[in-house]
């Protein structure tokens, strides 16, 4: 609920489609079935002869962090089979959170993507697309879309964050986000989208943003990681694979403030890679994803795009292994970069290597997880402050709690990533190769 006090607007305008539209899930409520007809009017989605005549569920629904969500149903005064009357409702965190100023505007990508996605021969399974608008002076937006039927016809039960250990064949699904995303970026780089995705999704290779950058000062991350060092003392049992051993951790502590130290360089380096830039998701966990089998193999289907953009696809690949079992990933990780080269390449994108990818994925690994993970001791402290007498990962306050449970888990996977692949010797490479190519420069 909207903090007392805070003045919420009544309606505010949309940056794409122009027209007036209620900021909050009460707004919502009060303006009802007359801004839902001119909305779905408005996107295509509604015949002008026809008009959103009841609205029959309006349950909220209390599901991750970057905004109030709605479970919302309607009646059709002409009904059409192409319309579905179950739907979901997403709007930022209310006025005067004191997160909305964070999270809001990652949700302006996201209005523009769920628009574009309403051409024809979009080539990957997305919501579909009922309005969607922003206004970026208030960061307001709101995102009505069809409402995926979890555990219905054929489409397998909802999967939450960082419980893949639940998962009957994980191999299956990551393999099906896999061919998803490389669809999704080939279509682009075979110039399918023509000119509308440089348009709505300009990618400058040379503009880092500073929103994205790691945070920290390097006294700021040395207190992280001696935070990481305490709490992996105090609490063990949260570590498997030896992933909380001092001499490990001590050699990834040694190595991190290099991250830091060439943070510039490296993103520089994967945003200059144009055959690996493209449009993607860049969190494609199992909860942003729905899955179905058809002619006997599995599908997914991508929702929840919230800072979509062109992006280096090592990024996107990362965002959608970050969550997984280590186990699995130390198996199937090389596999699943050679199934998104051969699927990139077989749906119109460019011929690329595995070896210059995984290269990509590890540097990538490194700057996103030292800018995005190292805070995961203090919150899951947070959240359960006697986390040393956890039993394990399948203690059940750990278990039932979403964000400790997705913060220690994507620390784990971080760690695990960061030793297996060998993302310090990955540094030591890339570090070099800076400085001989400073000495060759020098030279001349």
């Amino acid at each position: 609920m909207t903090p007392m006090g805070t003045e919420v607007p009544v309606t505010v305008i949309g940056d794409q489609l122009g027209l007036a539209f209620p900021p909050t899930i009460e707004r919502l409520r009060e303006q009802g079935v007359a801004f839902l007809t001119a909305a779905f009017r408005a996107s295509g989605v509604l015949a002008a002869d026809n008009a959103v005549s009841e609205i029959t569920g309006f349950t909220e629904f209390f599901g991750g962090g970057m905004g109030r969500k709605l479970l919302l149903s309607v009646a059709y005064a002409r009904p059409d089979p192409a319309l579905k009357s179950d739907l979901f409702v997403k709007f930022p965190r209310d006025f005067g959170d004191p997160l909305r100023e964070l999270f809001g505007p990652l949700m302006e990508p996201e209005v523009r993507f769920s628009l574009l996605s309403r051409r024809a021969g979009f080539p990957i399974a997305v919501p579909r697309c009922y309005f969607a608008d922003y206004n970026a002076a208030t960061a307001s937006g709101i995102l009505i879309t069809e409402r995926i039927a979890y555990g219905a016809g054929g489409i397998e039960p909802c999967h939450d964050k960082c419980l893949d250990y639940e998962l009957g064949d994980p191999l299956a699904h990551y393999q099906a986000l896999t061919e998803t995303m490389a669809r999704l970026a080939a279509y682009h780089k075979a110039g399918k989208f023509g000119p509308e995705v440089e348009r709505q999704f300009p990618f400058e290779a040379q503009k880092i943003d500073i929103g994205s950058r790691i945070p920290y000062t390097p006294a700021q991350l040395e207190g992280k990681l001696e935070t990481l060092r305490a709490f992996a003392a105090a609490a063990p049992q949260l570590f498997q694979d030896g992933l909380g051993e001092p001499a490990f951790l001590d050699a990834f502590c040694a190595q991190a403030p290099l991250v830091l130290a060439h943070e510039l360089e490296i993103r520089r380096h994967l945003n200059a890679q144009g055959d690996y830039i493209a449009l993607c998701h860049w969190n494609m966990n199992l909860d942003n994803a729905w899955f179905w089998t058809q002619d006997g193999k599995m599908r997914a289907g991508l929702l929840d795009w919230g800072s979509v953009g062109q992006m280096n696809l090592a990024q996107a690949f990362y965002g959608m292994t970050c969550a997984a079992e280590t186990g699995f990933l130390n198996s199937h990780r090389q596999a699943l970069m050679e199934l998104f080269r051969d699927s990139y390449r077989a749906h119109g994108g460019p011929r690329i290597s595995v070896e210059a990818f995984g290269f990509m994925v590890k540097l990538a690994i490194a700057v996103l997880g030292i800018a995005w993970i190292l805070d995961a001791p203090a919150l899951v402290e947070n959240e359960i402050a006697d986390y040393a007498a956890l039993r394990g990962r399948d203690d059940p306050r750990l278990r039932n709690n979403f964000l400790a449970r997705a913060q220690l888990q994507l620390l784990i996977v971080f760690l695990n990533e960061w030793r297996a692949c060998d993302i310090g010797g990955a540094l030591d490479v890339f570090i070099g190769g800076l400085q001989n190519s400073e000495a060759s420069e020098a030279a001349l």
